[in-house]
């Protein structure tokens, strides 16, 4: 299971998963991660668009470079929040951004009016992803997973490009397919 096998590259480094919010612990090994994505996949199944779970691979070469994720955002699950997390030997090369991009699209073209997303404070990387996205920051709240959290959101009319068919030339290209 090569697809199991790039998650726990992303959610077994430490230097991922010390910034996911919700507080996740690291995953220790395969078996913790096939458990993991066999969850994420039954979840999946019970889920309407726009939620879900999808991997970002890189077309050049077919590796899967992250996930993205786009849940109702607790605890009242009526906002939608935008999760990226890029394997750290990606890290640099503008895949937040472009799966951010990608996946508020997604989002809009399904009728939501605006999304979410949350990092620490202390996630200079995060904030500088969202950012990118063309999101705003809103604030900090300890509303969301009982952990004080920077606030950044998105809202439909701010995103006044179409959706990319294909990248700009020079550009690495990217894709996002489900888990």
């Amino acid at each position: 299971m090569p697809d199991v096998e790039a998650a726990l590259g992303i959610f077994g480094d430490e230097e991922v998963s010390r910034w996911l919010a919700p507080a996740m612990d690291r995953v220790a090994d395969i078996s913790a991660m096939q458990d993991l994505v066999a969850g994420w996949v039954a979840d999946g199944l019970e889920t309407e668009p726009p939620v879900g779970r999808w991997k970002a691979t890189d077309l050049a070469s077919g590796r899967v470079v992250g996930a993205v994720s786009l849940l109702p955002l607790p605890p009242d699950d009526i906002d939608f929040e935008i999760g990226v997390q890029i394997a750290r030997g990606w890290w640099g090369n503008g895949y937040a951004g472009e799966v951010g991009d990608a996946i508020a699209h997604y989002a809009f073209d399904a009728g939501t009016d605006e999304i979410f997303a949350v990092s620490r404070p202390a996630n200079q990387r995060a904030a500088a992803a969202a950012r990118r996205m063309g999101m705003e920051w809103v604030g900090q709240t300890g509303k969301y997973y009982d952990t004080r959290l920077d606030v950044f959101r998105l809202r439909r009319y701010d995103l006044d490009v179409p959706a990319r068919v294909a990248p700009p030339e020079g550009e690495r290209p990217g894709e996002l397919t489900d888990i």
